[in-house]
């Protein structure tokens, strides 16, 4: 653990990432404390610009509602689609991926058609059918996310598999007796696990802006404030109110390079490879 942290600590990018992940998560946890009151509220005159106020520090929007509030409040919902989306589509893809690298054969076949068939599809204009199907609500589009977003997974560990079934300890573990699953769960997929991680930053990164696109379009839940949505409230008056969706593409541009710059980290702390070249 010692050497990992060294490792990741060497990427100064990483680095910045982590600590402006640490802001916008703070941020989304102090949210109830630090603005109590409902990002719905009208709490100042519409269009009160940044910095001219101390109760909206970042200005208001057409309502008067907060811009700072809303940025607090949508940074959990922006976190949470992303984490969670990513998740499931870990718990769909890794075990795809695995089944069909580690069987071959007709499995492989199957699992590979049923993959590509998810990944020839547009993934946006996927998501988007799949939520305008549903009622529009955070649930649907972390199920329409995570629903687009698996392929990848499944495909990363296939290829992974593949390369493993094949080892000497596999033999090894074939040979003693154990049935397939259980070598998949006890010796691969804890070889397997490094890229995996690394891929899985770029997904959070990936569900947020896809969950801030469909806010942008008017699919998000319509009672849970988002960053997506104040840029899409703001886009009609950009001429005189810039700040509206300044804001919140600030904090979508920084948090999606936090979590690229993790991966970037991530990758350089995990891949053996590199850490052969730092020795």
């Amino acid at each position: 653990m010692k050497d990992f942290w060294k490792a990741y600590a060497s990427n100064r990018g990483a680095v910045v990432g982590l600590v402006i992940l640490a802001v916008v998560l703070l941020g989304s946890i102090l949210a109830p404390f630090l603005f109590p009151t409902s990002p719905w509220d009208m709490v100042n005159m519409p269009f009160v610009a940044p910095f001219q106020d101390q109760m909206t520090p970042l200005g208001t929007d057409t309502l008067g509602r907060d811009i700072a509030s809303g940025l607090a409040h949508g940074a959990y919902v922006s976190l949470l689609v992303g984490v969670i989306s990513t998740v499931v589509s870990l718990a769909i893809g890794i075990p795809i991926g695995a089944l069909a690298g580690y069987f071959g054969g007709w499995v492989d076949d199957v699992l590979s058609r049923i993959t590509e068939f998810f990944q020839v599809i547009p993934s946006f204009a996927f998501a988007v059918v799949l939520v305008a199907i549903f009622e529009p609500s955070i649930w649907s589009i972390i199920t329409a996310i995570a629903l687009v977003s698996w392929p990848p997974v499944a495909r990363l560990l296939r290829g992974e598999v593949m390369a493993l079934r094949h080892r000497e300890f596999i033999e090894a573990a074939q040979l003693s007796g154990q049935s397939g699953l259980t070598i998949i769960r006890r010796q691969i997929l804890p070889n397997t696990i490094s890229p995996v991680i690394v891929l899985a930053s770029m997904m959070v990164a990936t569900a947020i802006l896809t969950e801030s696109a469909l806010d942008f379009m008017g699919l998000g839940d319509p009672n849970i404030m988002s960053w997506g949505y104040i840029i899409g409230a703001g886009r009609t008056v950009l001429n005189q109110a810039w700040w509206i969706s300044f804001f919140p593409g600030v904090a979508i541009l920084l948090t999606v390079l936090a979590f690229n710059l993790i991966g970037e980290g991530l990758n350089d702390a995990l891949n053996p490879r590199l850490a052969k070249r730092r020795a």
